[in-house]
């Protein structure tokens, strides 16, 4: 009885080996931490919306993290990408470097105050006799009055910029909210 001689196996292009697999998981929620670290706390953290006291402890603690868990989570997929890169057919390659490109951005805007971006003081206030106003009567408002002059700003414009620098009666202010 002679042996015969064994082909070998060849694996369908469809195969995944389990070792991929594991890359593309590590891969997958290093960019969903990396992408997370960065958008809960701008999704928690935003102006004109009620933000509860938990939620707040949570953006804040997130944000303090952010900068080296994001760069972590960075890269780790990095390395990810590189040992899948030869692996994977034009479509996945795409999808990989969309992901690098969410994962670089977050890990960026997690070192940057981009609450400073949306919260900037008014350049050049601009006030108006209170006969002329059109405010709404129920509007709240900050008022100041050293002396004879006296200023009124609305919480709704305040509670966008959170700072103005004014001067009343001669006096250097800053009002914020």
């Amino acid at each position: 009885m002679s042996a015969l001689p064994s082909t070998p196996q060849l694996e369908s292009p469809a195969t995944v080996h389990p070792s991929s697999r594991w890359t593309w998981t590590v891969f997958s929620v290093c960019g969903v931490v990396a992408f997370g670290l960065f958008f809960i706390p701008v999704f928690i953290i935003r102006p004109f919306r009620y933000q509860a006291p938990q939620a707040l402890l949570i953006a804040m603690a997130l944000r303090q993290r952010a900068p080296l868990g994001t760069a972590v989570a960075g890269l780790v997929c990095l390395l990810c990408a590189f040992l899948l890169w030869r692996a994977v057919g034009r479509w996945r390659k795409a999808l990989l470097v969309l992901a690098m490109f969410v994962v670089t951005f977050s890990a960026v805007m997690a070192r940057l105050n981009h609450f400073e971006w949306m919260f900037h003081p008014i350049p050049a206030a601009q006030f108006m006799p209170q006969s002329q106003s059109k405010l709404d009567p129920k509007e709240m408002i900050l008022a100041v009055r050293f002396g004879d002059d006296a200023r009124a700003y609305p919480i709704s414009q305040m509670a966008y910029h959170h700072i103005l620098n004014d001067v009343v009666d001669g006096v250097p202010i800053a009002v914020t909210y």
